[in-house]
């Protein structure tokens, strides 16, 4: 299924620049199979910083996260 975003831009060289930093702490967090509560704040705090959460943003919590937590990649540990 194709999505469409009325709304899409082009990222700037920039916000490309803010997506790889933010992959990066994703990546950094999950190399171990596990997401602690200090990570989950970090990648958080990260996807927030500029005050807007981008479709990007988005589909990278999901692809690197989500999916891998669904399959048992990747275990939370939030204790």
């Amino acid at each position: 299924m194709k999505v469409f975003y009325p709304n899409h831009k082009e990222l700037t060289p920039e916000e490309l620049q803010e997506l790889e930093k933010f992959r990066t702490i994703i990546e950094r967090a999950t190399a171990d199979g596990v997401i602690t509560r200090g990570e989950r704040e970090t990648i958080t705090a990260a996807m927030y910083a500029d005050n807007k959460v981008t479709v990007q943003e988005l589909a990278m919590i999901r692809t690197l996260i989500q999916e891998k937590v669904a399959t048992g990649e990747i275990k939370l540990d939030y204790s």
